[in-house]
């Protein structure tokens, strides 16, 4: 190996050490200035956000836009390298204002998750234990309520009639309820299938169960842009879901071809409930996970206490 080799190969060598040594200086540096409780807080909270963008925006129409951004990041990567001016200016344009075009876009998943945050323990839907008076009337109130649905579900789904139930939850359904006619009324089997008999005025719209009431019938729901959804499924289905997609309410949908019920929640619609299956699940949803047991009330009992502990 020659001279001007061994220097070439020294140069490398030393070139390397230094990089090595700038990184570990840049590890040294972050070490000096990291604030163990102020930075892990920090790393913490970026992560739960970036989880729940990811959240949010999977097996949904955001991650195909999400795509397409980033095909456009590409794009300008590539109008850059090859110098094209012109390309280069209009994606330039385009990526100065992609905050407000995101929020234009993705409003819809923006809003959803926004209620999802407001979503907490302490909204007004928690009953705060199963041995209270205040628990026992809820939990009978509803039962009742519950019966009613189901009562009504299996005989429209034996007459082939259609129907769409929206059980109310944390979110307000107002904007939705100004679309129909405000009932108010005691909520029965008899009353229901009034609503829903194919002759009847209010039966082409929705329902809106409220504080185990009728509240108002003849809504009009917000439809779905979902497009996985199989194309067999009609408005009445495709309403249900946009429904569960913009609240947490649950949506009861009775068939009116095929006589099924299915039960759309959080965006997802389930199928073929049978009436038990039915009762079980909305019992379930609306009731018990909604009432502290004895057990999960003590200790929010013993946590009350050391709050004020430290109050003091």
């Amino acid at each position: 190996m020659s001279i001007e080799n061994f220097r070439t190969l020294g140069k490398q060598v030393s070139t390397l050490a230094e990089f090595f040594e700038s990184v570990w200086e840049s590890i040294l540096m972050f070490f000096r200035s990291y604030h163990p409780i102020t930075d892990t807080l920090d790393i913490l909270v970026v992560a739960l956000a970036v989880y729940g963008i990811i959240k949010l925006v999977r097996d949904s129409r955001a991650e195909q836009l999400l795509k397409g951004f980033l095909l456009l990041g590409v794009a300008y990567g590539a109008a850059y390298l090859f110098g094209l001016t012109t390309m280069k200016y209009l994606l330039q344009v385009l990526m100065d204002n992609i905050l407000i075009i995101l929020a234009i876009i993705f409003q819809p998943e923006l809003r959803r998750a926004l209620e999802q945050m407001g979503h907490s323990s302490f909204s007004r839907f928690r009953i705060q234990g199963a041995s209270s008076a205040e628990s026992r009337e809820f939990i009978e109130r509803w039962k009742k309520a519950i019966a009613a649905v189901c009562t009504t579900a299996e005989a429209l789904k034996k007459q082939r009639m259609g129907a769409l139930i929206v059980i109310e939850r944390n979110t307000r359904l107002g904007e939705i309820a100004a679309t129909g006619t405000e009932l108010n009324a005691d909520i029965t089997a008899e009353l229901l299938g009034n609503i829903f008999f194919n002759k009847a005025p209010l039966h082409d719209g929705a329902t809106i169960l409220r504080d185990a009431k009728i509240y108002v019938a003849g809504c009009i729901l917000p439809l779905t842009r979902d497009v996985s959804l199989s194309r067999s499924l009609g408005t009445r289905h495709r309403a249900a879901v946009g429904m569960s997609e913009n609240s947490d309410a649950i949506v009861v949908v009775v068939s009116e071809e095929t006589g099924t019920i299915s039960v759309a929640k959080g965006g997802a619609l389930t199928r073929d409930y049978t009436v038990e299956s039915l009762t079980a699940y909305l019992e379930q949803e609306i009731i018990w996970s909604n009432v502290l047991t004895d057990e999960q009330k003590e200790k929010r009992k013993l946590t009350n206490m050391v709050r004020r502990w430290f109050k003091k």
